[in-house]
């Protein structure tokens, strides 16, 4: 049985780069990173961290699966999300995903931090303007704004972030 198995899917590469992050800050050798639709033999550990990009303000099914069959495990969240910049958004994308675990499970936390999206998805943005109400104009030129902010995301200060919540993780299991 691994230490730590850090498990993640990604669509981008942005919950890829903060799972390799993860990874490198976990301490020893017994521990794997794994890319979860890539492998059907996955290891046990004692400790998962499991990521996944956002849609619709969950992780996917096969995330949530992967979430519901852990049993007496320590488990933390890590995500990416294009949308939504807050930290009240990243708390309920994390509430939502959470609900897969069981209850025998140990709880360690969760870390979402903004990805770069698509160009389509400024594509589509775009061609929602100038719907002829000012007032939805004014929520598409936001989501624009959004766009445009998160395409250096995952940043240095993600990064960072990252490691930081791993050792939290840490702290958590040692107390």
């Amino acid at each position: 049985m691994l230490d730590y198995l850090v498990i993640y899917e990604s669509e981008t590469g942005n919950t890829k780069k903060i799972a390799t992050e993860i990874f490198a800050a976990l301490p020893g050798m017994s521990k794997d990173l794994i890319q979860l639709h890539e492998r059907t033999d996955i290891p046990e550990a004692k400790v998962y961290f499991v990521g996944f990009c956002v849609h619709r303000g969950t992780c996917s099914l096969e995330v949530g699966n992967f979430l519901g069959s852990l049993s007496a495990k320590a488990v933390a969240l890590f995500g990416t999300c294009g949308a939504g910049n807050s930290e009240e958004y990243f708390r309920n994308i994390e509430n939502s995903a959470r609900i897969w675990l069981e209850d025998d499970n140990l709880y360690l936390g969760g870390f979402i931090c903004q990805g770069k999206m698509p160009q389509q998805v400024r594509m589509k943005y775009e061609s929602m303007l100038h719907q002829g109400d000012s007032e939805e104009d004014e929520k598409v030129k936001r989501q624009i704004q959004n766009f445009d902010a998160a395409m250096v995301h995952p940043d240095k200060g993600d990064l960072c972030h990252a490691k930081e919540f791993v050792n939290q993780c840490l702290k958590k299991l040692s107390e």
